[in-house]
């Protein structure tokens, strides 16, 4: 996906020239995938450009905050907020999400959150911060999505493979939430995995693995993907 300073979906634009994170065919999968349309309260973890916030509001009728601790995206996801038809739903705060603390619990929980751990640092330091767990470790996210998830709800995690097991790991360290379905997802047939979305909850119920393929020769799309990103993306 190119990196421009915007991107037109069907019903909402992304302004993106001031974030340290761009757009990802990943996240959009992520935003594509979750199941938000019976949901009434969704949380957006660390929202960047705002993508996941307003792929939810596209296919739900549920009010939305999205937390941010970067001060250029946090304005530029505000932008992108008032800038949608949803915006009358949708709450951008400004703050880290060890300290929110809103008086109701949520349904669902969408993140795609910091995932180098103790990796070299590119040298964009903002970049650097979104893209590494030092602002946000996987046991505090583990932590945050317990306190601040309902009984019934279900939370959405994207991550690099690698990380899967250490994140995993914090959580049932943690927290008494289970991984109920993995959503393994690799650019084609011949490419490995290279990210998980893992969705979480309090069920006991048999975990699920399935698998998305983006490509089924580059740069066209599969079927499964077309599906998916059909309603978001203009020229599909």
């Amino acid at each position: 996906m190119a990196r421009n300073s915007y991107f037109q979906f069907k019903q909402f634009r992304i302004e993106q020239g001031q974030t340290a994170m761009k757009i990802t065919t990943d996240a959009c999968i992520l935003g594509a995938r979750a199941e938000v349309e019976n949901s009434q309260s969704i949380l957006d973890i660390g929202a960047g450009t705002g993508l996941l916030s307003l792929m939810a509001a596209q296919r739900s009728t549920a009010c939305i905050d999205a937390v941010e601790l970067d001060d250029q995206a946090a304005i530029q996801s505000r932008e992108n907020f008032s800038a949608s038809p949803w915006k009358s739903r949708l709450q951008l705060h400004h703050c880290s999400i060890q300290t929110f603390m809103p008086e109701k619990r949520y349904d669902c929980i969408l993140s795609n959150p910091p995932f180098f751990e103790n990796a070299f640092k590119a040298p964009c330091d903002r970049r650097s911060l979104a893209r590494h767990t030092d602002s946000l470790s996987f046991l505090e996210l583990a932590e945050n999505i317990d306190r601040l998830m309902s009984e019934e709800g279900k939370a959405w995690i994207l991550l690099p493979v690698e990380s899967s097991p250490v994140f995993l790991e914090a959580l049932h360290q943690a927290t008494n939430l289970k991984l109920e379905r993995t959503l393994a997802i690799r650019s084609s047939d011949t490419h490995k995995n290279h990210r998980h979305l893992l969705v979480l909850g309090h069920s006991g119920s048999r975990h699920k693995l399935e698998q998305i393929t983006i490509y089924s020769e580059h740069p066209a799309y599969t079927t499964e993907t077309i599906d998916l990103l059909r309603s978001y993306y203009l020229k599909l």
